[in-house]
């Protein structure tokens, strides 16, 4: 099968990330014909004297657009986009020069209508991003829910990393307009329509996720605010360990209060799983400073995502709120 690439990738006022990435693409190592789709949601501060820099290397189609959310514009581009296969990048990834042919080669191979890849950190990262970049894919925090090696093909790929046939973008009319929560929205509707997910392990990412720890905690909340909106959507999708982070932040608090009472136990259990925390992060970063700032980051996440997700739980499922009018910031009109 001849797969014509288009690389969709929205971008709001980071001018200097679509630079790294761009840079990326003319360091590939794969060197047939794609085009590259940047669509410009509304920003104050445009990317089009950065892309004048690479119109004579690379492909792109330059689109503006006035601000309507990420989801949205990733289905602007798809729409004016060339190819029949879109793959779909958030604009503070970097992608390592073996990114296209590795995707070719293993489409050539299985060919699936959805894919995903991974996230990894660069050693120019820093601290933070290395440790939150840990947080939210380490397999002893919440990165094994949506899938991992043993579940290839029930993957939940993420649109920092996704590839999408334009075939199943016009099946599914692509992203909603919900944010964050576009992505596992659209894969359950994917899965219901017959189409199939799937991952590929060595199609992953540089994801720089340029954030502070007081944007971390307002994202990770968003993430628990949106799951119990997805599971009102698609009740077959509700799991029970999308409990985990609540019930966590409930037993430490409970913990710390029996602790103060004289009853320990719950303190030691906490500390041999932050020990193990510890342990792999520093395997997994090789850096003390950054195992430490990953301890903190996956207390924020805990504490973000298992409070948005209680919230919203109670409000949805116990109230019988509407999502839309109860929460009307994680939804662009």
């Amino acid at each position: 099968m001849q797969l014509q690439l288009s690389f969709i990738i929205p971008v709001y006022n980071r001018p200097d990330e679509i630079k790294e990435l761009l840079e990326s693409f003319a360091h590939q190592d794969y060197k047939g014909t794609y085009e590259i789709v940047i669509i410009e949601d509304g920003s104050s501060s445009t990317a089009a004297g950065i892309i004048k820099e690479f119109n004579d290397q690379l492909n792109i189609t330059y689109l503006e657009k006035e601000n309507t959310g990420p989801g949205d514009s990733r289905n602007y581009g798809m729409k004016r986009a060339s190819g029949t296969y879109f793959i779909i990048l958030d604009s503070d990834c970097v992608l390592p020069e073996h990114y296209i042919r590795t995707v070719l080669h293993s489409l050539e191979e299985n060919y699936v209508d959805c894919f995903g890849g991974p996230d990894a950190a660069q050693d120019s990262f820093s601290s933070i991003q290395r440790a939150i970049n840990y947080s939210m894919t380490s397999l002893l925090t919440t990165g094994g829910i949506r899938g991992g090696k043993k579940q290839l093909d029930k993957f939940q790929p993420r649109s920092f990393n996704m590839g999408l046939s334009k075939k199943a973008f016009e099946a599914t009319q692509g992203f909603g307009n919900i944010h964050p929560g576009e992505d596992p929205d659209l894969v359950l509707r994917l899965w219901k329509k017959g189409f199939a997910t799937r991952l590929i392990t060595k199609a992953y990412v540089y994801h720089k996720r340029r954030i502070s720890w007081s944007k971390f905690y307002k994202q990770v909340h968003k993430f628990g605010l949106v799951r119990p909106i997805l599971n009102h959507w698609h009740p077959e999708s509700a799991k029970i360990i999308y409990w985990f982070p609540t019930l966590f932040v409930i037993s430490l608090h409970i913990a710390i209060v029996l602790s103060i009472l004289g009853y320990h136990i719950g303190l030691y259990i906490f500390g041999v799983y932050f020990a193990l925390v510890l342990i792999h992060a520093l395997l997994i970063t090789r850096s003390i400073q950054t195992g430490l700032l990953s301890l903190f980051a996956v207390c924020i996440q805990f504490l973000g995502y298992g409070w948005g997700f209680l919230k919203s739980t109670i409000a949805i499922v116990l109230f019988r709120k509407e999502p839309r009018t109860h929460f009307p910031q994680l939804f662009f009109d």
